[in-house]
């Protein structure tokens, strides 16, 4: 019963957090551009963003310490700290010409290479990966009810791009589609797409970034994580 009562809290914030997001950035979008302009929208898109992951962090921080549902072992720990460093990978790599970007390449002249021929998603499936990762090693009901939070934004959010982009630019998005996959490695094993091509800011940056975050749960949270716990 307590660690449904310390998870309540960060349940209820999450759903704020998640559910506002999804909202604003796909069914609202349009009728709040319309009436508030691109710029009114984007004040009140990171007013509600901030105010919404605010309450998370508050509800997140505040709540009990709970048991852990399962014992973390140097198996899980050496699990998760590989899918970390993949997760930084994708993240780095997604960066660089992501026609999902602003700014980013055009969806119908992109290339499917590095990360791209992997899902073309990284960035959202690096914050899902981020998240399978924590429940792994940090098993606690709040940090478990946080992290699924983490991942459904994720993966359900880009699935809701897909189809945002797609009425937005159909001829492009839909070569782009035909070239990639939304689900990891999907694209490599029909043929589409071959693993290869990664350029240094997606694999220099993606150890540079994994090296740092890593260490820094050392002065953030007083425990050290990633290969810093076999190092340090």
């Amino acid at each position: 019963m307590t660690d449904v009562n310390a998870s309540v809290p960060v349940l209820a914030t999450m759903i704020l957090f998640v559910g506002s997001h999804l909202l604003l950035s796909h069914p609202l979008r349009q009728p709040l551009v319309a009436r508030l302009g691109e710029r009114g929208f984007s004040i009140l898109y990171a007013l509600v963003a901030f105010a919404t992951l605010g309450g998370v962090i508050l509800a997140y921080r505040a709540a009990p310490p709970t048991p852990p549902m399962w014992v973390v072992g140097d198996g899980l720990w050496a699990l998760a700290t590989v899918i970390m460093l993949i997760a930084s990978v994708l993240l780095m790599g997604s960066l660089v010409r992501n026609p999902a970007l602003p700014g980013g390449q055009a969806a119908g002249r992109a290339e499917a290479r590095g990360v791209f021929a992997v899902t073309r998603h990284p960035m959202m499936w690096s914050f899902a990966l981020w998240g399978v990762a924590h429940i792994l090693v940090f098993p606690v009901a709040p940090n478990i009810v946080l992290c699924l939070g983490i991942i459904m934004l994720a993966l359900v959010g880009s699935a809701l791009q897909d189809r945002k982009k797609m009425g937005q630019d159909p001829n492009g998005w839909q070569a782009w589609e035909a070239r990639t996959s939304y689900w990891p490695f999907a694209s490599i094993l029909d043929g589409r797409t071959r693993l290869g091509g990664f350029g240094g800011h997606a694999l220099g940056g993606g150890i540079v970034v994994w090296l740092v975050a890593t260490w820094a749960h050392i002065p953030l949270s007083g425990w050290a994580a990633g290969i810093w716990r076999w190092i340090v």
